[in-house]
């Protein structure tokens, strides 16, 4: 398996498992700071390298009137500051190629969206830049369908790769979770993250807008554990129910802490 290596964070092989987390996006600077550094001190307590997610700006709304973040300039700026104030690496999506420079210019891991895996333009800009970068497998694709999207990462002599299951449609509003596809897709040399909490959203199940069902985010992370695999990708809010952005999917930092403690109990079985 190819080693990926975010600072001093390294992925896959034997390596701990590690925890990308954090709001689904950015609500402000204070809460996003206060955010990365609660979720850094539950990490540290159960043992595990965190990397810290949010996005700068939601692009892939339903609804035009949905809350989209602060934008590329200011939301940059805010990682930034988790960066060099925390120490903590940090990761973020983009939405079109011309947000690629500045966005690789502050971090560690540029994530392709779930919607935008297999746009070939977007995908082959953010592997030129060097970064690690995350591919979030689309809700329409087969875990296989992800290997083309891998090929054209190492196109350009990146094989800094994180590969996300994030769940597949099953039906209209609702996605369901395949952990067969662990294996699959980690059987093409590359750590494999899973995402559970938007593994249990429920697209456009709201009308304008996706709901969730956090309750089944616990099971669904120890499964994917105990399966196998590289990290654990969790969207993290101190008050899921008022959070601007997927507040149905997401969980709070209580519940956060009970299932690291698990997840250190499996890993350790294991």
């Amino acid at each position: 398996m190819h080693r990926v290596n975010v600072e001093n964070i390294k992925f896959g092989d034997k390596n701990p498992l590690v925890l990308i987390a954090g709001p689904c996006v950015i609500e402000s600077e204070s809460a996003t700071l206060s955010a990365a550094k609660k979720i850094k001190d539950i990490a540290c307590r159960q043992g595990m390298p965190f990397i810290f997610k949010s996005s700068f700006d939601k692009a892939n709304r339903l609804s035009a009137g949905s809350y989209r973040g602060p934008g590329i300039k200011e939301g940059l700026a805010i990682l930034e500051k988790v960066k060099s104030r925390l120490n903590i690496p940090v990761l973020s999506d983009v939405h079109c190629v011309k947000d690629i420079p500045a966005a690789a210019e502050v971090l560690d891991i540029i994530q392709i969206p779930a919607f935008l895996s297999r746009q070939t333009d977007i995908v082959l800009a953010a592997a030129a830049t060097g970064k690690a970068v995350n591919i979030k497998k689309g809700q329409f694709l087969a875990p296989w369908d992800i290997l083309p999207i891998i090929k054209k990462i190492e196109s350009v002599g990146n094989n800094q790769i994180l590969i996300t299951e994030r769940g597949v449609s099953f039906g209209y509003n609702n996605l369901v979770t395949d952990l067969r596809s662990l294996k699959i897709m980690r059987d093409f040399g590359y750590p494999v993250i899973y995402d559970a909490t938007h593994s249990v959203q429920l697209p456009g199940a709201k009308g304008a807008c996706s709901g969730g069902q956090s309750e089944f985010v616990a099971g669904l992370s120890r499964a994917a554990v105990a399966f196998g695999c590289d990290g654990l990708f969790l969207e993290v809010h101190p008050d899921p129910k008022n959070a601007l952005c997927d507040g149905a999917n997401m969980i709070n930092f209580k519940e956060l802490e009970r299932l690291l403690k698990q997840i250190r109990k499996i890993r350790q079985a294991l």
